[in-house]
């Protein structure tokens, strides 16, 4: 029953999660992003744990973990080269 509990919710989640930190270390200056509050910006700066997003308002500071990773793929679509 605990495997199927690990397979089903545990595993999925834990990768999820780490695709969420490789994408916030992957984050660069002038990204196109969508927060998960909806806001959408271009990344002005970058600091350890924060960025400065430019909007059409104005700049503004927010966290690392506030931008979403699937929402800010749509904008940014990831090419995938294909081996010869």
């Amino acid at each position: 029953m605990f495997a199927v509990l690990y397979f089903l919710m545990i595993r999925p989640q834990q990768k999820r999660q780490k695709q969420e930190k490789e994408f916030e270390k992957g984050l660069k200056v002038g990204d196109k992003i969508i927060t998960k509050s909806g806001i959408h910006g271009r990344i002005s700066e970058l600091t350890e744990d924060a960025a400065i997003i430019e909007t059409m308002a104005g700049k503004i500071k927010m966290e690392r973990s506030a931008i979403s990773l699937e929402l800010s793929r749509k904008l940014n679509p990831v090419v995938k080269q294909e081996k010869a």
